[in-house]
């Protein structure tokens, strides 16, 4: 006890002093029980935690009571009228009153693009199903993005540009019509239709075209595409919106990725079944994205099911939004090359990937968990949480992570990316293909802090290949029959 102290204590009263002492009692068990809370307040487990307050932040939009039936617009239910301007008006309308719910009646309805409005419900009855026009000529130019580049090229069949509190719901169908006979042969592949001497979209995208412009930063307007060029369009795409939720409906025959968040918060992709097995049809994409909800949906690809984006090289360094606080429940993936995939075009850094409770199978799946990145995308991948999985059969790993992906045709590069704290739990799976855990990083950055706590694959060809891996941890994981020992 110093001098001050004793001098101050020397002058206090009898009735002074005990309260003095009482205080210093209650202080001190204060503190030590405030120091406990500290201690304890990130318990394991913590990232689902975290999971939890993302899933009870992010709400649904609501909606007036309102309808505005597209019969009631000109709309005709024969499959062959072009019913584009019946939907724009309603959609208009019902935006303009205030919003509601733009009900879509049992029957077929061709149309082009449909574009939505503030506070619009776009609603599909059971029974209804909207064909969307293969002809390229009716989408026109809107700011939109290919693979990870901002550019102005076709529509999207389905656009929202800027806009907050909308929805695509109901039972029926959204159908791209895409086939071997328009827009998948535009990616260069006999399998989808393309023959010798047609036009693709090689041409647009490799230097010194849409690539080029996204590394050296030519502005969006000036990166003017469409009719000539052969890129295709997403089929569902809210750019910079808010508040979206695209709930119920099956979609089918994409001409390119399926679902496309880009630069979007607070979004709900809730029991959609998607089927289309064309080139690039990933099922759910979302890109620059924030708070994002996918779960009871069924994915059959044609190529990734879920995969999370965030720009591409130069372009997604320069834009610099991360996505982040992405969650994928309930859902169940059947053919593609990848369940829940991040990657390639992730620039810009993914955080905060949740997955539980989902179901993976079948003998076209290629991996259960994928991240792929280069040097020359760069960027940081931080924070994926699995768990509750079950893998029924994959063809290549249950968990693949490749920091050399797409080297080829100079895409390598000097932005060494980052992966680290992946975290899989409870996780079963029957036939894991060619490995547990296929992973290769750089030697200056390894991938890190892979945890497997509770996984049984009963069969597979070889544990794991690993190379340049930091810190991989196996707790009560057993593969092939065997239990894995750090």
């Amino acid at each position: 006890m110093n001098n001050i102290l004793k001098a101050h204590l020397s002058k206090l009263s009898f009735s002074n002093l005990v309260m003095f002492v009482f205080v210093m009692i209650v202080c001190f068990f204060s503190c030590g029980e405030k120091k406990q809370q500290t201690v304890s307040s990130t318990p394991e487990g913590s990232p689902w935690t975290a999971m939890q307050k993302i899933v009870a932040e992010v709400k649904a939009p609501s909606f007036p009571e309102a309808t505005f039936n597209i019969l009631e617009y000109g709309a005709v239910a024969d499959g062959t009228a072009d019913n584009t301007e019946a939907f724009r008006k309603a959609i208009m309308e019902c935006s303009q009153k205030g919003g509601g719910k733009v009900v879509v009646p049992s029957g077929q309805y061709l149309t082009g693009p449909i574009h939505l409005e503030d506070n619009v419900n776009l609603h599909l009855e059971a029974g209804a199903e909207i064909l969307f026009s293969t002809n390229p000529k009716d989408y026109p130019l809107v700011h939109t993005s290919y693979e990870g580049i901002e550019l102005m090229n076709y529509s999207p069949l389905i656009y929202a540009y800027q806009k907050k509190n909308i929805a695509i719901t109901g039972e029926g169908t959204l159908n791209g019509q895409a086939s071997n006979d328009n827009w998948w042969p535009w990616c260069k592949k006999e399998e989808y239709g393309w023959k010798e001497g047609m036009a693709s979209q090689r041409d647009s995208l490799n230097l010194p075209r849409l690539m080029e412009m996204g590394e050296t930063g030519v502005p969006v307007a000036e990166r003017v595409f469409g009719e000539g060029h052969y890129l295709r369009p997403t089929f569902l795409e809210p750019f910079e919106c808010s508040n979206v939720l695209i709930q119920g409906v099956k979609i089918v025959n994409a001409p390119f990725w399926v679902i496309h968040p880009i630069k979007s918060n607070d979004v709900i992709v809730d029991g959609v079944t998607v089927e289309s097995h064309g080139p690039n049809n990933d099922g759910c994409d979302p890109e620059y994205s924030k708070n994002v909800i996918i779960k009871n949906c069924v994915f059959n690809t044609g190529d990734d099911c879920i995969a999370i984006k965030a720009g591409r090289d130069a372009e997604g360094r320069r834009v610099a939004i991360k996505s982040e606080n992405i969650v994928v429940q309930n859902c169940k993936m059947i053919d593609g090359h990848g369940g829940v995939v991040i990657g390639s075009e992730m620039s810009a850094g993914v955080s905060n990937v949740y997955v539980e409770n989902c179901s993976m199978d079948s003998p076209h799946l290629d991996r259960a968990i994928r991240i792929k990145t280069n040097s020359r995308r760069g960027g940081v991948v931080d924070g994926v949480y699995v768990r509750n999985v079950e893998v029924g059969q994959v063809k290549e790993a249950v968990l693949r992570v490749n920091l050399f992906y797409a080297t080829y045709a100079n895409q390598t590069g000097e932005f060494i990316p980052t992966v680290k704290n992946i975290y899989l739990e409870n996780m079963t799976v029957k036939n894991g293909g060619k490995f547990g855990i296929l992973a290769k990083g750089f030697p200056e950055s390894p991938v890190q802090n892979v945890t497997l706590k509770d996984v049984v694959i009963e069969q597979v060809d070889s544990v794991y290949s690993l190379e340049n891996v930091e810190n991989i941890k196996f707790i009560n994981t057993h593969i092939n029959g065997e239990l894995i020992k750090n």
